[in-house]
């Protein structure tokens, strides 16, 4: 029998959620406070707590994908995109802040920079995207480096799709083979029904990052112009090379392969 909410009369709505605990995390350092400070810490505290799901999706996805169990890692790509939506979205809200007001404390955040997200640099290596020269920003850190290297050590997503793939008899040994092999799957959806809706999903993925990434830049030229990062980053200069950025470039370049004679019925 499933316990009832009289069986524990103590837990209430707040003590769940640590509300109270929550509330407490918002500090600011500018001196008077600026109005935009609270924001400001908002939207990234919250975009953190996103990320944190949104590996928890991923790391459940590579495990069922392992498993062969592909409804199940769909649906978990389903829920990372619906996520992903939200996120690129909640860049818009920073824009409500006056550039004059996001000067008010800015200075403060010195050196720390975005570049710093950890949850972030994790979502990337848990994607596919390792970079060594990634761990140089968290040398001091010790808590962060160490979540990011058993990242980097383990396998992505990338590596579970092109082994799920090479498992069912596709050779996905180099570029080429993996081109030909999406090809393959877009041109027969029917017969490859789940990994069909698996690539559509995985380059929605990509998609929705890149867009995140370019929101981002929009925002930050926004309030910013061509200002230097608080890391000491190049800003809206560096943010732009970031847009080159894919997990699945195979995926994207089989779109320019495929061809109508490629399409079975």
């Amino acid at each position: 029998m499933s316990q009832s909410y009289a069986e524990n009369p103590l837990l209430s709505y707040n003590e769940y959620l640590k509300v109270r605990d929550l509330l407490k995390l918002q500090n600011t350092l500018s001196e008077p406070t600026s109005h935009d400070e609270l924001l400001f810490i908002i939207i990234h505290q919250t975009y953190e707590l996103w990320f944190k799901q949104l590996l928890h999706e991923l790391d459940a996805c590579i495990g069922w994908i392992d498993e062969g169990r592909l409804f199940r890692a769909n649906h978990s790509l389903r829920s990372v995109i619906s996520i992903e939506r939200i996120l690129v979205m909640q860049i818009h809200i920073l824009e409500s802040m006056a550039p004059i007001g996001f000067l008010e404390f800015r200075d403060k955040l010195n050196p720390a920079s975005g570049f710093q997200s950890m949850q972030f640099r994790e979502l990337e290596f848990a994607s596919g995207a390792k970079d060594a020269k990634i761990f140089d920003s968290f040398k001091d850190d010790d808590f962060a480096y160490e979540r990011l290297k058993r990242r980097f050590e383990s396998p992505s997503l990338v590596d579970a799709f092109w082994a799920l793939l090479e498992r069912n008899g596709f050779d996905v040994k180099d570029t080429g083979g993996r081109i030909q092999t999406i090809v393959e799957i877009l041109g027969s959806p029917e017969k490859y029904a789940e990994l069909y809706n698996m690539q559509d999903l995985l380059i929605e993925h990509d998609e929705l990052i890149i867009s995140w990434r370019y929101n981002h830049i929009q925002m930050v030229e926004r309030m910013l112009g061509m200002k230097r990062g608080t890391g000491g980053s190049e800003g809206v200069g560096y943010l732009m090379t970031t847009l080159t950025k894919k997990f699945f470039p195979e995926l994207w370049e089989a779109r320019t392969h495929l061809k109508i004679e490629d399409v079975r019925k």
